[in-house]
């Protein structure tokens, strides 16, 4: 993942309404929801919603398709992992044997093989 587009999804993601945005789409998988019920659910207008849903969209972080007259919002588990992996990456020097068992949780890139440092399961969808 290039720098820009981390510190653009970073961006995205350090305001309120877009962080519970994505942590509720996360949450709900792949499927994802109806931007209709997203707004329900963290008692968002639709105009507030719909600038935070295009901010999230424009950071790679979110994905829309059509089904019927709504609009489904999903999240994008591959650059959300990627996003991991660019954050991990060489942590403790690559070392995990340096590791607090708390400390790392290695994410690869979805091109690449996983890895699991200190004991850690990887995080994947």
């Amino acid at each position: 993942m290039k720098k820009s587009n981390v510190i653009g999804a970073l961006g995205a993601l350090a305001q309120e309404t877009r962080l519970d945005i994505f942590r509720l789409l996360v949450q709900k998988g792949p499927e994802g929801l109806p931007a209709g019920e997203i707004g329900d659910r963290l008692g968002q207008p639709s105009p507030t919603l719909s600038f935070h849903l295009n901010q999230l969209r424009f950071a790679g972080l979110v994905s829309s398709r059509r089904k019927s007259r709504l609009i489904i919002y999903s999240a994008n588990y591959k650059a959300m992992n990627d996003l991991l992996a660019y954050l991990t990456a060489n942590c403790c020097n690559g070392r995990p044997d340096l590791c607090p068992s708390e400390t790392c949780v290695t994410v690869a890139p979805s091109d690449t093989p996983a890895k699991t440092i200190s004991g850690k399961a990887k995080v994947s969808r």
